[in-house]
C-alpha cells in the first residue's frame, strides 16, 4: 500500500510540475535557511571557542577600572596608582603555588608605515611583551626565531613581524625579512628595531572586517617598550595564568578581593576588575548557542509558510480530485486508504523540497562560511533534523486535507463537477 501511495504521489506531482515545485519552493527555503544558519552558526562558534581556547583556559586577565565605572581609565596624573612591579611580586608570593606565572604587555599604538616608493602602506600595532606573553600567543613561526630572554634582559631593539606584513613591505620571500630594519614613529621620535623573525599571520574572521586593510602586530621586548614610555613601571592591566591544580574561576575573585581590600581599599580613583578565560568561554557558548537558537526560530517562520502553502495547496488538489475519490471509494478503498494517499503526497513534497533545501542551505553555508573566514563544515545534526521536520510538516500539513478527504461521501463525490 506504501508504495502504490508513493507511485499515486509522484504521479500527482508529475501532472501539475510548475505548481508543485512552487508549492515545494516554500519548504527548500525554509529548509536551506536553517541549515545556512546552522552552518555558519556552528562555523562561526567554532572559530570563537578555538580562538578564545587557545590564549589558555587557565588565563585570567584583570585591568583598573574607574570606581562606580566599568570603564578602563588611562589618567596621566594617576600613573602612579597603577600596578607596580612590587605589587606584582606582593602578589605573586601571596599566591604561592596557585599561580604559574604573570603576563604583561604594553601597547605602544596603531601606526602606518610606507615603503621606500611612496605607495605601499601597511598598518602595524606596536606591542611590548614579557616571555610569557611573547610564548602564550602561540606564533607560529615561519622564518628567524621568537623574542628570547636575552633580548628581555637587554632591551634589545629586535622585533617580530608576521608574514603579511613582510611580504608586502619587503618580499615574497619572508627570509629576506630577516636582519631587515623597521623604523617605527613613536610620539614624534622614531626607533628602529631589527627583524628577528616572521610569524604566521591569522585573520579571525569573528571580528569581520576588510582583511586587506586590517593591520598585524609588530612584538618588541617589554623591556624594549618601557624605554620609550614615561612611567614605565606602571601598567593598568596585566594576565596571570593558574597552576594545573588552581581553578582560576575561583581564583579569579580572590585575587580581585586581595587587590581591592588590600592596595586599592583607600584608593579614591581605580579598583580592579578580573576575569578569567574559563568563564569567558562559557560565557560566550552560552551565548552564541542562544544567537543560534534565535536564527534558526527566524529560519523556522520561513519554514512553516512553506507548510502552510502545502497544506494550501492539498486543499485545492483535493477539490479538483473529488471525482477521482468518489471512484476509489465506489471501488472499494476505505476511509485510512484515502487518508495515507494523501498524505503521502504531502510528505512527498516536503521531502523532495526539504531534500533540495539541504543542498542549497549547504552550499549557502560553506559559502558564507569561506567570505566570512570561517571553517564550515556541514552540520549532520542539522541535515537530519530537517529531514523529520520535512517529514512531519508533510503529515501535519497534510492531515487536515486528508482527512477532510476520506470524510467525502462518495455518492456526492462522484456527482462534483
Amino acid at each position: 500500500m506504501l508504495l502504490e501511495n508513493i507511485k499515486l504521489a509522484f504521479t500527482g506531482l508529475m501532472a501539475n510540475k510548475i505548481r508543485s515545485f512552487l508549492t515545494m519552493l516554500g519548504v527548500i527555503i525554509g529548509i536551506a535557511a536553517v541549515i545556512a544558519i546552522m552552518t555558519v552558526s556552528s562555523a562561526m562558534q567554532r572559530s570563537v571557542m578555538s580562538m578564545m581556547g587557545s590564549m589558555g583556559t587557565n588565563r585570567i586577565e584583570f585591568f583598573l577600572t574607574q570606581k562606580g565605572n566599568d570603564t578602563a581609565v588611562r589618567d596621566t596624573d594617576k600613573t602612579k596608582d597603577y600596578m607596580s612591579e612590587d605589587d606584582f611580586k606582593d602578589l605573586m608570593q601571596h599566591f604561592n603555588g596557585q599561580l604559574e606565572g604573570l603576563a604583561l604587555e604594553r601597547s605602544l599604538g596603531n601606526v602606518t608605515l610606507e615603503k621606500g616608493d611612496g605607495r605601499t602602506q601597511a598598518s602595524i600595532n606596536l606591542n611590548g611583551g614579557n616571555s610569557l606573553d611573547i610564548r602564550t600567543k602561540n606564533l607560529t613561526m615561519l622564518a628567524g626565531r621568537t623574542l628570547s630572554l636575552e633580548d628581555q634582559k637587554n632591551a634589545a631593539k629586535v622585533a617580530l613581524v608576521s608574514d603579511r606584513y613582510a611580504e608586502k613591505m619587503i618580499g615574497p620571500d619572508v627570509n629576506q625579512a630577516l636582519g631587515q630594519v623597521i623604523e617605527i614613529p613613536i610620539d614624534n621620535k622614531f626607533y628602529t628595531y631589527t627583524i628577528v623573525g616572521v610569524y604566521q599571520f591569522n585573520v579571525s574572521a569573528a571580528f569581520g572586517g576588510n582583511m586587506a586593510d586590517m593591520p598585524t602586530d609588530v612584538y618588541i621586548p617589554l623591556a624594549t617598550a618601557n624605554l620609550q614610555v614615561k612611567d614605565s613601571e606602571y601598567y593598568d592591566s596585566f594576565t596571570l595564568f593558574t597552576a594545573e591544580a588552581a581553578d582560576p574561576e575561583t581564583l579569579c575573585p580572590e585575587i580581585q578581593n586581595y587587590l581591592n581590600n588590600g592596595k586599592y581599599l583607600d584608593n579614591d580613583t581605580y579598583m580592579v576588575f578580573g576575569y578569567s578565560m574559563k568563564e569567558q568561554i562559557r560565557q560566550t557558548t552560552s551565548m552564541l548557542s542562544s544567537l543560534k537558537l534565535a536564527f534558526v526560530a527566524v529560519g523556522a517562520i520561513a519554514l512553516l509558510v512553506g507548510g502552510i502553502g502545502v497544506m494550501n495547496i492539498m486543499v485545492v488538489s483535493i477539490t479538483e480530485r473529488t471525482r477521482e475519490i468518489g471512484t476509489r471509494k465506489a471501488l472499494g478503498a476505505t476511509n485510512l486508504d484515502i487518508r495515507l494517499q494523501f498524505i503521502t503526497e504531502a510528505v512527498m513534497i516536503c521531502l523532495i523540497g526539504g531534500v533540495i533545501g539541504i543542498l542549497l542551505g549547504l552550499g549557502l553555508g560553506m559559502l558564507a562560511s569561506s567570505l566570512l573566514h570561517f571553517e564550515g563544515h556541514p552540520s549532520i545534526s542539522g541535515i537530519a533534523v530537517s529531514v523529520l521536520f520535512s517529514m512531519a510538516f508533510g503529515v501535519f500539513f497534510g492531515y487536515y486535507p486528508a482527512n477532510k478527504a476520506a470524510k467525502l461521501d462518495p455518492i456526492e463525490a462522484l456527482r462534483y463537477e
